[in-house]
């Protein structure tokens, strides 16, 4: 077995360009503890316990506890790490909008699309005929990656005697604050498009109520309309048409009343997901299908300063994380705005 007592940890293991988990398990493989008392832990929360350090609950030891040797400090930025991308997780809407996640280690990407004039559709062939394509190629434009973060400002002395516990609070707060930023991206790809201002861009297709001003079920059932050959199965609404939504009488069945008390989400009659969103401009529902929208592209997982917090112990570090987004079939995404006067 294994022997996650003796790995020697320092902070060259951060400079590798493998995550220090991966590093970790490669070291100290979780399947040699099948059937132990430690089955079940990563070998991340194997050297947590190697050093005795709770991180959570009433007893959740204080920061200190991962200063006590070169070894334990090792793990602080890995520590940090976790906690905020705990927060992104607890937080992610984002995930119940993407059809595909790509990871690259570089900051340029392009994307595939269909070329102009070819479907993807299944027509019909007949015999002898040429069997229709369908040209698959790469877009002319950059996903353009965005950095979201936070700093870390605090001494050591500041916090190492307060609880890991609430400490991560506040790494999970900042989790939750880049989350919210990559939701304000991915909205405004949607709407706009991947290469604004391009006059061969792929803005979402606009749909105006009936009436100025309002909403009604007519409207959905138009915008459901517009969807030939794709699902209308999740929409984006601004706080003020989340509120329109809840009002209609089709919405207020008894069924549709428990989802939202229970969840905070309510389902339309025509069996799409609903999710508020304040990065949706006012009057205004994006409407997707989301297993062929959008593609989220990300450099990496989360990014920490180790130096800083292994050497300096805190003081400035910044927590970051590097995405971007694109569309996959512009045809998946239609936008419903409210008709001015």
């Amino acid at each position: 077995m294994a022997n996650y007592q003796n790995i020697r940890l320092d902070k060259t293991m951060y400079k590798a360009g493998v995550p220090f988990s991966d590093q970790l398990e490669k070291l100290d493989p979780s399947a040699a503890y099948a059937g132990t008392e430690l089955a079940g832990l990563d070998a991340f929360q194997r050297q947590l316990k190697r050093f005795d350090i709770r991180v959570s609950g009433p007893k959740s030891d204080t920061i200190a506890k991962f200063f006590g040797t070169s070894d334990s400090a090792a793990l602080f930025p890995e520590y940090v790490a976790r906690a905020v991308l705990q927060g992104m997780d607890e937080s992610a809407v984002i995930q119940s909008i993407i059809a595909s996640k790509t990871v690259i280690n570089s900051l340029d990407y392009r994307t595939i699309t269909t070329a102009d004039g070819h479907d993807v559709s299944a027509s019909v062939v007949a015999e002898g005929a040429a069997i229709p394509e369908t040209v698959i190629k790469l877009k002319d434009n950059l996903v353009r990656l965005t950095k979201r973060g936070r700093m870390l400002v605090a001494s050591y002395e500041a916090v190492k005697f307060q609880r890991i516990d609430l400490f991560s609070i506040t790494l999970k707060q900042i989790g939750a604050y880049i989350t919210k930023a990559q939701l304000a991206d991915a909205v405004n790809v949607l709407i706009n498009g991947d290469a604004p201002g391009d006059a061969n861009g792929n803005a979402a297709e606009v749909v105006k109520t009936a009436e100025a001003g309002k909403l009604s079920y007519d409207d959905l059932l138009a915008l459901w309309g517009r969807f030939s050959d794709f699902q209308m199965n999740t929409l984006i609404a601004s706080p003020d048409m989340m509120q329109k939504l809840l009002v209609l009488t089709e919405l207020r069945d008894p069924v549709a009343g428990l989802n939202f008390t229970g969840s905070g989400m309510i389902g339309t009659p025509l069996g799409a997901n609903v999710i508020r969103c304040a990065a949706v401009p006012a009057g205004t529902i994006v409407a997707l299908d989301k297993n062929f929208a959008l593609e989220m592209v990300t450099a990496g997982d989360i990014t920490v300063d180790y130096d800083k917090l292994i050497n300096t112990q805190l003081e400035r570090a910044a927590v970051t994380s590097t995405s971007g987004f694109a569309k996959i079939f512009p045809d998946a995404v239609k936008v419903l705005t409210l008709k001015t006067a």
